[in-house]
């Protein structure tokens, strides 16, 4: 009986060892796919290096924003490849925080990028996650071992606007991006945020930045993001938090953040995550 007992064990082990080997190697070819198709958007940037006289006109905290993180005449960054830690609430309604490590390719333009997400619900057990904006398309596909789909939305102008926001509000680590010449409308707020309008296509979105006195961003919000809610997608004000801003690629860029849906009872965070490491492609 436990000679029994043991070989089922083994083949147990066996069967589950396998399975997660096979999801890596499916997810890989998934990641690959998607970042191949990012690069076959790619158009050039222009222009080339930046120039301090686009700021003209601008509001106020806007131009101080950009004089603090750039520098007249760098180049302009045409990709980026950033690396996360932290952790990922896996609860709508409770405290379920999960650890998880990313990469991310993020193209300027046309504005494209792929989070490759892996968060440890179990010991030996991830779920993979691609939250992605690509040629327009909005993605969210989320896997157990990368085998069992349990979240895929695409397709829709929901999940495509809000794809295109995270990254408009995740520019604050390309901050070249938000650029009037890259596309970007700003129009001023008050003396400490600005609301900036970014199209692609026929995907439009609209966000409020608040700066902090340093001339940093603080906070990008979203008045209405689409927030998954069992089989539905409701509208809901979104925020991000950027904070410990240090020079990477002779930008000023956060390396920590977080990022919560404002929910009628209080913020309630999701994602809290510090960038590991950051390499960009600037134009040449």
């Amino acid at each position: 009986m436990l000679k029994i007992l043991v070989i089922a064990v083994s083949v147990i082990v066996i069967a589950v060892a396998a399975a997660v080997v096979y999801g890596a190697l499916r997810w890989d070819a998934s990641t690959r796919e998607l970042r191949a198709r990012l690069e076959a958007a790619r158009i050039p940037v222009e222009p080339q290096v930046v120039s301090f006289r686009e700021l003209e006109g601008l509001p106020a905290p806007v131009q101080r924003y950009f004089r603090t993180v750039l520098k007249e005449g760098q180049p302009m960054v045409s990709s980026v490849l950033v690396q996360h830690r932290g952790t990922f609430n896996m609860s709508d309604t409770s405290e379920r925080w999960k650890p998880f490590t990313s990469d991310q390719q993020v193209i300027m333009r046309r504005p494209g990028f792929d989070w490759n997400g892996r968060v440890a619900v179990l010991p030996g057990l991830s779920v993979r996650v691609h939250d992605a904006y690509v040629a327009g398309d909005g993605i969210l596909h989320a896997a157990l071992l990368g085998l069992f789909s349990v979240v895929h939305l695409r397709g829709t102008r929901e999940v495509a606007e809000g794809e295109l926001m995270r990254f408009f509000a995740e520019a604050a680590w390309y901050p070249t991006a938000l650029l009037p010449s890259q596309g970007v409308r700003w129009d001023e707020v008050d003396i400490r945020s600005a609301r900036a309008t970014l199209v692609d296509g026929s995907v439009a979105v609209k966000m409020l930045f608040s700066f902090n006195e340093d001339g940093t961003i603080d906070t990008v919000r979203a008045e209405a993001r689409g927030r998954t809610v069992g089989s539905q997608i409701i509208p809901t004000p979104w925020q991000g938090r950027f904070w410990n801003y240090q020079q990477r690629g002779g930008m000023q860029v956060p390396l920590d953040g977080e990022v919560a849906w404002l929910l009628p009872d209080g913020p309630k965070l999701y994602w809290r995550g510090r960038i590991t490491a950051i390499a960009y492609e600037f134009v040449q």
